[in-house]
């Protein structure tokens, strides 16, 4: 683990007081807004339902907010401004275009799931419908693998800012961070996982644009857009970039940046797909906004790792020679891979106080992202593997029961594993590039499985496991056959790693497609994926025929709302093999959302992959100082953007609910000083 003391501005009091403190507080906050969801609202966190999928009626704006959050680790900040500093300007827009199109294509998932699982807990549950128990298990396995590596990496991150910055035990941080997260996503489920997304991006947006304002318009060290570009282009020539053209840091022709961007897409296939946290929010969005919401997520989250790298990752090339840098003639290689060019740039820029506004955000990322992470390891562990291969007729009481504690559970074991990578030596960039060749070999036959009627279970379990092994075979050989040798150090390399992970992606799916055409399953008509959850649509059925001032009122218990989910698990086993038909009307809506997220996707992914980048690729062009100036403002308007659709349409959206609430404790206060007024009027007259 390489020395951080150069950028250790915040006393460790500091460091425990924002990874305890911030946590609490939301500890707390979310106490008290499940109370005010359990009285003045109909959705109860007491149900195994709303705990796990937000009873499925989430708004778009909301939802949007919650895939930000959670496509922003702490990698994201981190990983976007350390490959920036490394290949220039190109690699932030190269980072947020690899990771983007993954929650494109999610829109055109999530519809699917709307059509032939409207009433599943996990993308797990769809296999297990179609394939049995072996594929299931093996692919829950791939699924709690990408959830370890993820939440681990999250730590890894973290924890390594809170250390640069304080001083503080990298192993106390590990332990410490995700305590407050446990406690709230244990308190709250997973409309509570939304809530506390929407407040933490919205920090995020507002400490993003207050370093893009202070570096490009008061930083002396950087003189504005013109001061940044000159930096840039004398850095251009004290350290020029190995693979870019003329050695610039100011231009989209990078050998290794498009590299990177290949690694980035493959990889985020499987830590997008194969990560129950993004399918959950489909599950929990309603169904006639569920394109709506991940296409608005992937064009708001594309701005964050684009401007935040356009800010801090360049400030890091600009200020590596300045004295007031905190690592004296650039970054090591050890500091690059622990990620700390973004913390370089911001200690240099504004010293203690920007140092406690990164340890800020860094935490809102990292939190959010592992509440995601929490609450989607915890369905898995819950319906996948207590309820399928454990206790079928589990009832709603233990279905929670369970899944509070396998969100602690995952709170120590994400903890155990970040610190193993840091015993071991293991570093964040090391891991961020790897990661996808173990698990990406699954991404095509999951997608298959939800989107293509005749794959077969052979097909299924031979292109996932086919793709894994051919990805490794292709990472060790590639680091070999290069460098020499098998190390940390080789294996962590661009080539072996694009290798690695284009083998596993790519070979998954097409020995999965082979062996279906082969011998296709023509017999499959989905009737048994809209068989899962019934106990779901029953109650869903007894909602609908309530009187709209019954189902209204909210005025159910906890335990009322228990014992009547309890009484569906009969009714759901007497008509488990009734297939659960979504209706004709909602169908036809679904298909033409289809058509728009299938076109949409495709659309927006030619144009961050291809229209934009390519010719600039293939031009050589090197950035005048206008074309510079233009672009850093077309990031900061879009981030502009982004934060209208994760914050103010959020707040747009809820506005009923937030009117229900505020007059439902209007009427308890003014109500119960009424009651009380009467209570002692009727002693007097006594």
């Amino acid at each position: 683990m390489s020395s951080t003391k150069g950028a250790e501005v915040l006393t460790q009091g500091i460091g425990y007081g924002v990874v305890l403190g911030i946590g609490f507080v939301f500890a707390v906050i979310m106490m008290g807004l499940s109370t005010l969801q359990n009285r003045y609202t109909t959705y109860k966190i007491s149900t195994s339902e709303e705990f796990n999928t937000a009873s499925r009626s989430v708004k778009p704006g909301l939802i949007a907010s919650g895939i930000v959050s959670a496509w922003t680790w702490a990698a994201t900040l981190l990983q976007s401004s350390t490959v920036t500093y490394e290949y220039g300007l190109c690699a932030g827009y190269y980072y947020a275009a690899g990771a983007t199109i993954q929650i494109f294509i999610m829109a055109i998932l999530a519809v699917r799931v709307k059509q032939i699982a409207p009433y599943c807990h996990t993308f797990l549950e769809i296999v297990h419908a179609r394939y049995g128990n072996t594929a299931h298990f093996m692919f829950a396995t791939f699924g709690l693998v990408v959830n370890l590596i993820v939440s681990s990496m999250l730590l890894l991150g973290g924890s390594a800012v809170v250390n640069a910055f304080t001083g503080m035990n990298i192993y106390a941080a590990n332990f410490l961070i995700p305590l407050g997260v446990c406690i709230y996503v244990i308190l709250g489920g997973l409309r509570a996982t939304f809530l506390c997304d929407y407040s933490h991006t919205l920090i995020l947006m507002i400490l993003i644009l207050y370093f893009f304002f202070w570096t490009y318009t008061k930083a002396d060290l950087i003189g504005g857009f013109e001061g940044m570009y000159n930096l840039l282009q004398q850095a251009s020539i004290e350290r020029p970039v190995a693979g870019n053209q003329d050695g610039s840091y100011l231009t989209l022709k990078s050998n290794y940046g498009l590299t990177f961007m290949i690694i980035q897409i493959t990889g985020g296939f499987g830590t997008v797909m194969l990560d129950q946290g993004y399918w959950q929010r489909a599950i929990a969005s309603e169904a006639k906004t569920a394109v709506r919401a991940y296409l608005m997520g992937g064009i708001a989250w594309f701005a964050v790792p684009l401007t935040f790298s356009s800010i801090m990752g360049l400030a890091a090339v600009a200020l590596a020679n300045n004295p007031s840098f905190p690592y004296p003639g650039g970054l090591t290689a050890a500091e690059i891979n622990a990620g700390l060019a973004a913390p370089a740039g911001v200690v240099t820029l504004l010293g203690s106080g920007g140092a406690a506004a990164m340890l800020i955000l860094l935490f809102m990322a990292v939190t959010s992202a592992a509440s995601s992470e929490m609450i989607a390891t915890s369905s898995i562990l819950t319906f996948d593997l207590y309820q399928i291969h454990f206790k079928p007729d589990a009832s709603p009481e233990s279905l929670m029961r369970v899944s509070h504690i396998m969100v602690a559970v995952w709170a120590l074991v994400m903890s155990c594993v970040a610190s193993l990578w840091i015993g071991i030596g293991v570093s964040l960039n090391w891991l961020f590039l790897f990661s996808g060749t173990l698990f990406t070999g699954a991404v095509g036959p999951v997608i298959f499985s939800v989107v293509w009627r005749q794959q077969t279970k052979e097909a299924a379990i031979s292109g996932a496991l086919g793709g894994v092994v051919v990805g490794i075979i292709a990472w060790l050989t590639v680091a070999k056959t290069y460098y020499g040798e098998l190390t940390i150090a080789t294996t962590g390399l661009m080539y072996p790693n694009l290798a690695g992970n284009l083998g596993a992606c790519c070979s998954g799916a097409i020995i999965s497609a082979i062996v279906t055409l082969i011998k296709p399953d023509n017999e499959f008509d989905w009737s048994a994926t809209k068989r899962i959850n019934p106990r779901a649509r029953e109650m869903d059925r007894k909602q609908a025929t309530l009187p709209d001032s019954v189902s209204a009122s909210g005025s159910d218990s906890p335990v009322e709302k228990e014992k009547q989910e309890s009484a569906m698990v009969d009714v759901a086993s007497a008509k488990d093999d009734i297939t659960i038909d979504v209706p004709a009307e909602e169908y036809a809506e679904l298909q033409r959302s289809l058509k728009v997220a299938t076109w949409a996707s495709l659309t927006l992914t030619f144009i961050v992959l291809f229209l934009i980048p390519i010719p600039m690729f293939l031009s050589h062009y090197v950035f005048s100082l206008n074309f510079f100036r233009g672009w850093i403002i077309i990031c900061v308007i879009w981030l502009f953007a982004a934060a209208g659709i994760t914050s103010i349409l959020p707040l747009w959206e809820s506005r009923a609910a937030i009117k229900d609430i505020f007059l439902g404790m209007t009427r308890d206060i003014f109500g119960g000083e009424a009651r009380k007024g009467a209570v002692a009027s009727s002693n007097t007259d006594a």
